[in-house]
């Protein structure tokens, strides 16, 4: 009996992911390579006019990672995904994508964009040569919130890459992108 019980939760769970996820992303399909270098220039020129130390700090990096819409839902298991290019020397260069999985106490749909600026050449070798990059693995990455912001300097930036995070919509209690894989894809 408990058996049955556990599979039935199980199916009802992922069902609801399922549903949640295809209610909120209607485009999660693969966007083309001028659809990404469009929406990635937006998005980054739309967290500089909110966040000046993010333009400070574009202006020394070594490159720019932009995810411009990050899709994530879940109820206890979860999901996240998006595609982004990294430009460097203000050219699109390579795309990517983001994927994530949770499971605990979550519930509800949310979209996100983030940026990871990629401080020196050590990083962007990672990124290229790696057959994914999981965040919290290799380079060192620092999640750049409000009031680290307001501490943070351009000549204080010592670590491998600083990831911003904007444009938050939806409905979920927690937000991180720890977890996530970052690998290339081809468009």
């Amino acid at each position: 009996m408990n058996i049955l019980r556990r599979t039935l939760c199980s199916l009802a769970l992922s069902s609801t992911l399922a549903a949640c996820l295809s209610v909120t992303s209607p485009q999660v399909q693969a966007a083309t390579a001028e659809d990404l270098n469009r929406d990635a220039d937006h998005a980054l020129q739309s967290l500089y006019r909110t966040n000046p130390m993010a333009e400070s700090i574009g202006k020394k990096a070594r490159a720019t990672l932009v995810f411009p819409k990050i899709l994530k839902a879940g109820l206890i298991f979860g999901g996240a995904y998006g595609e982004g290019v990294l430009m460097e020397g203000g050219r699109h260069d390579s795309f990517f994508n983001s994927v994530s999985a949770s499971w605990g106490w979550q519930a509800g749909a949310e979209s996100y964009g983030y940026v990871v600026f990629l401080m020196n050449d050590k990083a962007v070798n990672y990124l290229n040569k790696s057959q994914g990059w999981e965040i919290g693995v290799g380079p060192t990455v620092v999640v750049v919130n409000e009031g680290a912001a307001k501490n943070l300097s351009t000549s204080t930036l010592k670590d491998d890459a600083y990831a911003f995070i904007f444009d938050q919509q939806g409905l979920m209690a927690s937000l991180s992108i720890e977890g996530t894989k970052i690998s290339h894809i081809k468009r």
